[in-house]
């Protein structure tokens, strides 16, 4: 990220030199749409950031300017002053979810932009959040804040801000990356262990199909409801159960007769991929990437073929990814769409990005996006 420019535009503005901070965008290595069933997640920040020059300007308010889209927005710090601009309206949201729990935030001037790619599943909203929360602790707090609850301040502005009901998992990630290492979060406790991820002669790239189907929204609360479906028919033998995450693979099989088919394999692949999340820890822990590679087809598999929220363009990408003998692919985020995260043996890495990228033209007429990533450290001060 290249800090110089904020640095320059601030004194260009302000006529004074801001303090500069920055926080990561993530990806998530495997553990998909377990979140909201309780299960464990295993993302890491990654080396694309949001970064902002601030100072405080001693009077109650803020003057924002967005490099990125060339507009400058200025509010206050009370609830009726939230700006029109949506971008801002994150700026001012970690503003007044601060206030909320206590904290201090005074007038302050900021100049911020980003290299994570929008729209491709790398949390920047998330990263911008982070930024800005780890900032105005620094600065008007004395970090008394600690990071969870800093993570919770990013969560709310999108709940209640930005009209997004996001969980925690890409707050959590840009809050407490650290480089090399990808984090375990269990979703029900917020419990979460740290885990090596320093994969010497291997490279993790991500493949973005640029596209994105109309059926995701929709799609992802079917699914949701199947799996609280099936969650409940098992609480009735097991009352212990909360979340399907808390179930046995066997307690499946004793309801099967009791709810819908579809039911059952998209619970299926839940049950599995909470599972899997745990080998692939274990497997880290041996500096065995191959095993890790092997879970991420698995979870390419259930995605596509048990919970189907793969498409086409994603399944394309991961059978070239076996065909060139890439480690591990699968579908990142919630699906439809977006981005494949493949872990690649170096002197397979030119090969297969080169085919993929002429292979994917001639089918669906435009080149995949291609970004590596590097896991890197979260929310700091620059």
């Amino acid at each position: 990220m290249e800090t110089q420019k904020i640095a320059e535009k601030f004194r260009t503005l302000f006529g004074t030199d801001g303090i500069l901070y920055a926080s990561a965008g993530r990806i998530n290595l495997i553990g998909e749409h377990t979140d909201y069933n309780g299960g464990y997640v295993f993302p890491g920040a990654i080396d694309k950031v949001v970064a902002a020059a601030i100072k405080p300007n001693g009077t109650n308010k803020v003057r924002a300017y967005s490099f990125d889209n060339q507009e400058m927005a200025e509010f206050g710090l009370n609830e009726e002053d939230k700006p029109e601009r949506h971008w801002a309206c994150y700026v001012f949201g970690v503003c007044r979810e601060i206030q909320k729990r206590g904290g201090k935030v005074e007038g302050f001037d900021t100049v911020f932009s980003g290299d994570i790619p929008i729209g491709a599943g790398l949390s920047s909203s998330a990263a911008l959040e982070s930024t800005f929360a780890f900032a105005l602790n620094d600065l008007f707090n004395d970090n008394a804040i600690d990071k969870f609850e800093l993570a919770k301040i990013g969560q709310s502005t999108e709940h209640n801000y930005c009209g997004v009901n996001c969980g925690i998992m890409d707050q959590f990630a840009s809050c407490f990356g650290k480089a090399g290492s990808l984090i375990r979060l269990n979703c029900k406790t917020l419990e979460y262990q740290y885990f090596p991820f320093d994969p010497k002669g291997y490279k993790l790239v991500l493949l973005d199909t640029c596209v994105k189907h109309s059926l995701a929204s929709s799609a992802y609360n079917f699914r949701r409801q199947s799996c609280e479906r099936a969650a409940a028919a098992i609480k009735k033998n097991h009352p212990e159960v909360d979340f399907l995450s808390d179930c046995k693979r066997v307690w499946l099989d004793e309801v099967r007769s009791e709810i819908s088919e579809e039911d059952f394999i998209r619970s299926e692949y839940v049950i599995g991929e909470v599972q899997r999340v745990l080998d692939v820890c274990d497997a880290l822990e041996r500096s065995d990437y191959e095993t890790v590679g092997e879970l991420m087809y698995q979870t390419h598999f259930g995605l596509s073929r048990l919970y189907e929220v793969s498409c086409e363009e994603l399944d394309f990408l991961n059978k070239l990814a076996r065909k060139h003998e890439v480690t591990g692919s699968r579908v990142m985020g919630g699906g439809f769409g977006g981005c494949t995260i493949n872990l690649v043996k170096e002197e397979l890495y030119d090969e297969f990005v080169s085919d993929a990228k002429k292979q994917f033209a001639a089918k669906y007429g435009h080149e995949p996006k291609v970004y590596d990533v590097v896991i890197s450290d979260g929310a700091r001060r620059l």
